[in-house]
This record gives C-alpha cells, sequence and structure tokens, in this order.
C-alpha cells in the first residue's frame, strides 16, 4: 500500500524585543512599539483554536522566547507601550503631541481588512486620507479621539473572538466610546493573550501541536559563531571592520531558550526553528549537544548544499521533488540531527499571496498543488514516504486575509481533514516513524537563510557592518569584563542578547524599510548602551547616534509582494512594499518637465503589478498622449521577437530593442490590446486578463498566465507613451524595469 503524502505545517511565532532600556524598572516595562499586544490579540490564539476543531490535522508551531517573555510582561500588567498609554487616557488631558501621535499611528493597520470592515474606524480613515492630518487636528473633537483610540484596538482583536459578549457589544456600539470602555478593551486584550500558551501547552499534550522553539532572542547563529560566514554565498561581500566571532555565546542562546521551554511546557523541545532558517555547519554541534532533535531551513539552502538548484513546472511545482520532500541527516562528530527544508513557494503563496484570493479558492489552490505532489509520489512508486514541509511566518500575513485568515484556515482544514491522500503531521512524528535516510556531511551543509541561501539581509550593507561593529565592540568591552557573569550582572547580558537579535540588522540599510526603522535603530543602540550601563563603562559617543538618516526614499527595489487594488486611485498601503522609479527629478531629458513622475512595480504569484504617477493636471488626448504601451524584453531567451509596433521610434537603446510581449493601453477608453511577437517580425493578437484602471494614476495588473513565463524566470519591462501610433516618450531613462517571477 502507497504512503499518504505526509504535510508539516510549521508556524513560526516572533517579534523582536520591543522592551526599551531607558527608564524601565521592575514595576513598569516600557516598550516602544505596541506589536506584541496586538498580535498577541490577533494571531496567536486563533491560529491554534482553529485548528482544534479538526483533530485529524497535526501542526507545529515555533514560539520564540522573547516572544513568551513579552507576552508574560503584558499578562502581568507590567508592559506599557506609547500606543497603550495614549489608549489609556483621558481625551480631555491629551496634549498636542499627543493628538498628532494619534492620527499618525492609530491607522497602523492594513485599511482593507482591519478598518474598512468597521464604519466609524472607516470614517475617521478617510477624513484623514482625503482632508489631511492638519484638518483632523483643527476639527476632531474629544469623541473622535476616543473612537479611533477604541477602534484601533477593537480591530486587532480576532474575528474568532467577536461572539464575546463583551466585545460583540463595543462591535455594534460603534461609536462614543469612553474610557471606561477603553480601559476594559485593555483588560480583554490581556485577558486573549493569558490563554496563549496554556493553550498551545495543552494541544501538544494531546498530541496535535508539537511546539518548538529557537535561540533566545531570535540571533543569527552562523553570525554569531563568524561574521565571515557571509562570504560563503557571496564571496565578494563586503564585511564589517571588525570580524565578529563569538561562538561561545551559541550555547549560551540554546539553553536560556531550552530552560524557558522546559519551565513553560514542562517538557524538553525536540525541534529548533534558528533564526531566519539560517544554518551553517559551524552552529551543528551546539545545536546537537543541547538535545535538539531537529531543525528546519529553507530550499535555497538545501539547493546550494547539493549543488541542484530546483525548477518548477508550468503550475509551480518542484519537478525534482523525492530531493526536497524528505528529511535528512546532518553528520558531525558531535552527533546528528535531522533537518527538513521548507518548499519555499508554497509556504510564500500562503505568506505573500493567497490573502489577495478568495478563500475557498486559496485554499483549493494550496490543495491542488499538495495533490498534484501527492500524485507525483504515487507515480514514481517511492519507498520512502515524502514530507512536504510548509513553514511561514505565523503572524504578519493575517492582515491581508478576509477576517484574519478564518475563512481561509478553516475551508484548507476542513478540506484536507476529507483528503485520504494527505496527511498533516508534526516534524518529530514523521521523523520518529520514518528516520533520515539521506545524510548531509557536517562540511558540506551549506552557510544561508531563507533569504536566497545568503546572509545579505543581515550583513554587507554599510549601515547592516556599522551595527556589527558597534557590536562586537560592545562585545569585546563585556569579555574584558570576566567578572561580569550572568549570575551577578544579568542586566549586561540581557541587553547583550538582545542587541544579537536578528530583527535590527533587518531594517538597517538598504533592502527593508517600514514607518518605524528609527525606533528600531533607537532599540539596537539602546541595548547596546545597557551592555556599558550595566559594566560602568563609560557609553561611546557614537551610540548616540542614529545609525542613518531615516528620510523618504526615492527609487529602491520592491521589499516584498504586493496586492493592490486595481482603481486607479494609488492607495498608499496598497504600494508601500513596491519598487519604486523617480522619473519627474531624474538627470538627463526625462527631468522635471516629464510628464510621467514616477513608476510603483512588484508582484506576487498571481501577477505583475504597475502604477504609474502622471504629473498633476494633465489630461490624456490632450496634454498627455493617449495611449500607454508596455513592452516585455526577455533577455538571454530563445523566442520570436519584433520591434516596437510604433512609428517614429528612435534608434536609441532601449527602444531599439526587440520585444515579446506588448500590452497597448487608451488612457482615454481604458481599454487594453494584448499582442505576442511572432515569426519574421509579426505581432499577433492574444487575450488578456490584464486588469487597468485610470483615476489619480494609472494602475495595472497583469497575469504571468498572459505571459506564460514559469517560476524563477528573470524579464524586463519598458514604458512608452504614443500619440496615434507614433512613439512620443519612454520611461525609464535608459533603462528597462527589472521583474522576476516568483
Amino acid at each position: 500500500m502507497s504512503h499518504p503524502l505526509y504535510v508539516a505545517f510549521i508556524w513560526h511565532q516572533h517579534q523582536p524585543l520591543y522592551k526599551s532600556r531607558s527608564g524601565t524598572s521592575a514595576l513598569s516595562q516600557q516598550y516602544r512599539l505596541p506589536w506584541v499586544r496586538l498580535h498577541g490579540t490577533k494571531d496567536y490564539l486563533d491560529l491554534i483554536l482553529i485548528l482544534e476543531k479538526y483533530p485529524k490535522l497535526h501542526q507545529t508551531v515555533n514560539l520564540v522566547p522573547s516572544l513568551i517573555l513579552q507576552l508574560e510582561d503584558y499578562i502581568a500588567g507590567t508592559a506599557f507601550d506609547p500606543y497603550l498609554e495614549v489608549s489609556l487616557t483621558p481625551c480631555q488631558q491629551l496634549t498636542q503631541q499627543q493628538r498628532e501621535f494619534i492620527i499618525q499611528h492609530f491607522f497602523d493597520a492594513n485599511h482593507h481588512t482591519l478598518i474598512d470592515p468597521h464604519p466609524r474606524y472607516r470614517e475617521l480613515y478617510y477624513q484623514k486620507q482625503e482632508q489631511g492630518q492638519a484638518w483632523c487636528l483643527e476639527n476632531w473633537q474629544e469623541h473622535d479621539y476616543s473612537d479611533l483610540l477604541a477602534w484601533h484596538n477593537l480591530a486587532w482583536i480576532d474575528p474568532l473572538f467577536w461572539d464575546d459578549p463583551e466585545i460583540n457589544a463595543w462591535l455594534k456600539q460603534g461609536r462614543n466610546f469612553t474610557l471606561g470602555d477603553r480601559q476594559r478593551i485593555y483588560s480583554k486584550q490581556r485577558e486573549i493573550i493569558s490563554r496563549i500558551i496554556p493553550q498551545h501547552r495543552k494541544m501538544q499534550q494531546a498530541g496535535q501541536l508539537e511546539v518548538t522553539t529557537s535561540p533566545y532572542t531570535h540571533p543569527i547563529l552562523p553570525l554569531l559563531a563568524d561574521t565571515n560566514s557571509g562570504r560563503v554565498a557571496v564571496p565578494n561581500m563586503t564585511l564589517p571592520e571588525y570580524r565578529f566571532q563569538w561562538p561561545e555565546d551559541i550555547p549560551r542562546h540554546l539553553q536560556k531558550a531550552w530552560s524557558l521551554y522546559l519551565d513553560r511546557f514542562e517538557q524538553e523541545p525536540r525541534g529548533l526553528w534558528p533564526s531566519e532558517q539560517s544554518v551553517s555547519p559551524e552552529i551543528l554541534p551546539y545545536i546537537i549537544k543541547q538535545g535538539f532533535k531537529w531543525i528546519c531551513s529553507d530550499e535555497a539552502v538545501l539547493g546550494w548544499t547539493l549543488r541542484h538548484f530546483f525548477h518548477r513546472d508550468a503550475v509551480g511545482n518542484v519537478q525534482e521533488p523525492e530531493l526536497l520532500y524528505r528529511p535528512y541527516r546532518l553528520d558531525t562528530p558531535a552527533g546528528d540531527v535531522a533537518i527538513v527544508f521548507r518548499d519555499h513557494r508554497l509556504s510564500d503563496l500562503i505568506g505573500f499571496t493567497y490573502g489577495s484570493m478568495p478563500p475557498k479558492q486559496a485554499a483549493a489552490d494550496l490543495v491542488g498543488h499538495l495533490q498534484a505532489i501527492a500524485k507525483m509520489q504515487r507515480e514514481r512508486h517511492s519507498a520512502q514516504p515524502w514530507l512536504v514541509t510548509i513553514a511561514l511566518d505565523g503572524e504578519n500575513c493575517w492582515e491581508f486575509y478576509q477576517q484574519d485568515g478564518k475563512p481561509f484556515l478553516e475551508a484548507l482544514y476542513a478540506t484536507l481533514e476529507r483528503e485520504p491522500h494527505l496527511k498533516l503531521v508534526t516534524v518529530s512524528e514523521f521523523i520518529e516513524q520514518f528516520p533520515p535516510t539521506a545524510t548531509i556531511p557536517q562540511n558540506q551543509l551549506h552557510s544561508g537563510s531563507w533569504v536566497d541561501g545568503s546572509f545579505t539581509t543581515w550583513i554587507g550593507d554599510p549601515v547592516k557592518n556599522r551595527a556589527w561593529d558597534y557590536l562586537t565592540q560592545a562585545r569585546e568591552v563585556l569579555a574584558s569584563h570576566p567578572e561580569a557573569t550572568e549570575e551577578n550582572n544579568p542586566a549586561a547580558w540581557e541587553a547583550l542578547y538582545a542587541a544579537e537579535g536578528s530583527d535590527w540588522f533587518w531594517w538597517f540599510g538598504e533592502g527593508h524599510s517600514s514607518n518605524q526603522d528609527a525606533i528600531f535603530d533607537q532599540l539596537f543602540r539602546e541595548h547596546l548602551c545597557g551592555i556599558y550601563k550595566a559594566l560602568n563603562e563609560p557609553i561611546p559617543p557614537y551610540l548616540r547616534l542614529p545609525l542613518e538618516v531615516h528620510e523618504a526614499r526615492g527609487s529602491h527595489r520592491p521589499e516584498s509582494f504586493i496586492h493592490p487594488v486595481i482603481d486607479g486611485k494609488g492607495d498608499e498601503q496598497d504600494w508601500d512594499k513596491a519598487g519604486r522609479i523617480e522619473v519627474g527629478g531624474a538627470r538627463g531629458t526625462m527631468h522635471n518637465s516629464s510628464l510621467i513622475q514616477r513608476l510603483w512595480y512588484g508582484v506576487d504569484h498571481l501577477n505583475f503589478y504597475l502604477r504609474v504617477d502622471f504629473k498633476t493636471g494633465v489630461q490624456p488626448g490632450k496634454d498627455l498622449p493617449a495611449e500607454l504601451n508596455l513592452l516585455w524584453f526577455y533577455p538571454g531567451k530563445t523566442m520570436h521577437n519584433s520591434p516596437m509596433p510604433l512609428a517614429e521610434v528612435p534608434d536609441l537603446e532601449p527602444v531599439n530593442y526587440s520585444f515579446h510581449h506588448h500590452l497597448e493601453i487608451n488612457l482615454l477608453t481604458q481599454s487594453i490590446q494584448f499582442r505576442e511577437a511572432g515569426e519574421h517580425y509579426q505581432w499577433h493578437p492574444r487575450t488578456s486578463r490584464a486588469q487597468v484602471a485610470f483615476d489619480r494614476c494609472l494602475e495595472v495588473a497583469v497575469p504571468w498566465a498572459d505571459l506564460q513565463v514559469p517560476p524563477d524566470f528573470a524579464l524586463r519591462l519598458i514604458v512608452v507613451l504614443a500619440d496615434e501610433g507614433c512613439f512620443r516618450n519612454y520611461v525609464p531613462e535608459n533603462a528597462l524595469i527589472p521583474i522576476e517571477v516568483p
């Protein structure tokens, strides 16, 4: 009898250490940001309560120790963040600065899913969007502020808890919230958070859940062992001036995680989620000696390890499944440990794409992928059962789903429980029943993370490197105080562990940005200052200054997947992670007189997205040409290509290239014509499901199915303005927009 396809979901629950090290006391902990509290009411408990309704389905949840400790501060009522403090302040006592803070930050949520469903919250949001902050400051009354304070906290309470009588009453009340209401909402948040750890412990004891852990404050262990490991994947990486090489910190992080887990869950952990799924040969002995039985990483790390690139078919399924869908044994002189590698694309579909689809359709798509893999397993008569590992962030993606993912998860779990060829297991269950039969020698394991199999997200950038140098110097000061042990000077060591966390380096420099970059910068330096303070050493002056200037950026590459609503409005939240190309202020011919001011572009697993911002007041057919053309260029690919199908095209690169696909958009009618290049430089009409909307800006979504390109494919795009078929201008200047199919 053939095996079912085994599937291991691993949800990673983590938040950075938001606790400030300035002005804290044993009775009150000042937190810089509210995300532990808000995600605690929205994401950690509901995920497993939904699962509990489907007892046949087993899963794994990773709880990072630093997250657990912060949740416990909120449960105890000792954690206060700026959002909470103003939420509990009488509105008549709000200062001007606090009112500005509320208007700026109490819409920090995905407005499609967390704000728009609530009429009063939506009303306040669009007042700010349409009238501006100054208008709100001048016109809002105390009841407006009180309602906004209440709704920001209510909206982050998961819909699974909306049948609670108090929560239901607040939702129906809608407006005119009092200070007493806001105080009770905060009490309800603490009540929900207090159930998180007991519920995980209960479901683990029942056998439906496996709870794993991570190094104490989520550091990247390979970089603690040696920052030079950054050059394994990127040999020419520019490294920090000072080499950070403190492998003795690794067992400290592992031991603290192990001890905390043992205390909270009354048993030893079996699995370890290495921070950022980052591994290297050097860290394995520490993991093995601590007692962990298995770890997880990403398919890119396996690909580098095996010197094998994982190809996918036209629908995105791995073509070499027997290599990816199995556990491996990592063999070291210290012993061995099992490792599983996640399917990166299936994980990303949940993390970044399914939230923009109807829930039942998204669930059916994921099950369809798993059924296709199960069919491959049967057709290949594999003697060894396959394990598909789907591992991802378990908190941030749900903000983009309807009702925080509840309809999606219920549809998914109901289908999986009925599917005879699919069996959901914990990783430990699978490994105990089917121990790894393939071995990877210790030194063959690649040093890398879930991001491209490298560490470039955390090291190599000038600002990231400067942060490593600051950390190295603080670590050396601590080492110069052998009398400062964890027992007699815990403050110094806790500050070190916090500063070694991965999150600060994620946000520094290029690659990722948020509205809180300056706060992450401040927190990192506060943790470093905490080391010096605890040792009575002078604090270096450079720690008083930000690592970088935090200002609005110009042109940059995409930061994440995007899912904009194509309505021509240019919603700022929809495009905040998109790539951006500034045109209006560029040098050369496309300077301030350009009709196109900037381009925004990005992708998800379904579409390529483009937004074009025009100069204010221009009208198509008058001062703006009526036709906008998108032309795709496929570098290094053998296919039929044709010159741009326009008259008067100058013989200059890149407009004189030959292209393979062409989408013509009429800006007056918003109609489209899609063409594909054929033999003899001809263009042939093709059907297209592209979406186009032109209002305040032009927004376009082009399905990958139109372009017929497989995953992991690189292509380029040019935008051309034309009038009655005659070339007028193009952007970006002297370049093409780079696109990578996910």
